[in-house]
């Protein structure tokens, strides 16, 4: 493992303690003292990877496989869960897609207070710490606010950024910006939407017109269609998925305030139920705490026993 791999990785193992000690260190000690696997025992299962919010449907299935297998001690039970876990998240192994031929252009779409302008202010100090070029468009012109913050943070990161008045059409500072990459040949062209609720279906046609204007002026955009999920909402970030991938397209996840829950298990649950990749998970503050998901990692450093609390 690369310093930089162990770096990220110690950032994950500290961002998921408590997700460890919520899920993995619970299951491990309800099982302290019991010499049977009886009903009220994977009843007591059944709520901690609930409470973790694994979710009902994901649970449910995890439990069902346990009982296949016809565990006769609780420390079998515990491995068992462990290993359905595993098997869940093995094959996650997010990438961004980037384009080789042309500007590589990423769509951010969530809801408000999920953590999307930083999540993109992040992005770009990755890309432009990778030498690449990066210009970020002020799509959210329904606030003000939204439009002062993206430029507070480009001015920080040092990228350009092309914004519009505020009540501007998303669809024309989107259209301007892909004219910028396009004459200035930017690697990276970042575009921040409206951070609305999914449940307004006016809203979310504004966020299908600014993916047509990306399509029509550049072929093969948007390359990615982010969706921020906050960690912290839990099974309604499943129905955000659903909701925005109908509209936009989404081709992948971006999971942040991992490190301020103990129900990280959502991150099993979006495994499970959705076809959605999780790409990127957000472990603190600072612009480096962006971090490429790996379903291995993440089991991993789940699971890794020095660091459970029983």
């Amino acid at each position: 493992m690369s310093e930089e791999k162990k770096g990220w990785f110690s950032r994950l193992k500290k961002a998921i303690i408590p997700t460890k000690e919520g899920l993995i260190g619970r299951i491990a000690s309800v099982t302290i003292g019991r010499t049977k696997v009886d009903e009220e025992l994977y009843q007591e299962m059944e709520d901690i990877l609930i409470g973790a919010d694994v979710g009902v449907t994901t649970t449910l299935k995890i439990i069902e496989q346990v009982r296949e297998k016809r565990p006769q001690e609780p420390t079998q039970l515990k491995d068992f869960i462990v290993e359905e876990i595993s098997l869940i998240l093995k094959h996650e192994e997010g990438k961004l897609n980037m384009s080789e031929e042309s500007p590589t252009v990423i769509m951010v779409v969530g809801v408000n207070g999920t953590g999307k302008t930083t999540t993109i202010a992040k992005l770009a100090a990755r890309f432009k710490a990778e030498g690449k070029s990066v210009l970020l468009a002020a799509a959210d012109t329904f606030r003000a606010a939204a439009i002062e913050q993206l430029e507070i943070w480009a001015n920080r990161v040092n990228v350009s950024l092309i914004k519009h008045q505020p009540g501007a059409d998303p669809g024309a500072v989107t259209y301007d910006a892909i004219q910028s990459i396009k004459a200035r040949n930017t690697d990276v062209l970042i575009v921040d939407t409206a951070g609305r609720l999914h449940t307004k279906s006016n809203l979310m046609n504004e966020l299908a017109k600014v993916r047509r204007v990306c399509q029509a002026q550049l072929p093969g955009a948007p390359h990615e269609v982010l969706l921020i999920l906050d960690a912290t909402c839990g099974q309604n970030g499943l129905l955000q998925a659903k909701q925005f991938t109908e509209t936009v397209g989404v081709t992948g996840l971006a999971l942040t305030k991992l490190d301020g829950t103990a129900k990280g298990g959502i991150v099993i649950a979006i495994s499970d139920q959705l076809s959605l990749p999780v790409k990127l998970i957000g472990c603190g503050e600072t612009l480096e705490d962006l971090i490429d998901f790996s379903g291995a990692d993440f089991s991993r450093a789940l699971f890794e026993e020095e660091t459970v609390q029983v």
